[in-house]
């Protein structure tokens, strides 16, 4: 079975954003996701009582264009006012017509 390179982007943000994630990747043309709870630490330490809620970690496999797309939307509308990190990965995917 052949595999292809598709790319993995990982959203880290706060809980009380990710519906709005969710809806804006399916609209961009994600099929499908995964939302796990995330801890951790960074430039800034641990938030603690920011904001209510904890951070999802957010996860899909797409084509580069649609990659693309949520990093612009990511860019535009959520990182002036929200905790958010995201990062995108090559990956080599076996059945990846599936994400398409």
């Amino acid at each position: 079975m052949q595999a292809e390179t598709l790319q993995l982007v990982t959203i880290v943000a706060e809980s009380v954003i990710v519906e709005q994630l969710l809806a804006g990747l399916k609209r961009l043309g994600a099929s499908g996701f995964t939302v796990t709870e995330a801890i951790g630490e960074g430039s800034r330490g641990r938030r603690v009582g920011e904001v209510p809620g904890d951070n999802r970690r957010i996860e899909t496999l797409v084509g580069p264009d649609v990659a693309q797309r949520i990093l612009d939307l990511l860019a535009e509308r959520y990182f002036a006012n929200y905790a958010l990190v995201v990062w995108t990965t090559d990956v080599r995917v076996v059945r990846g017509e599936k994400y398409r």
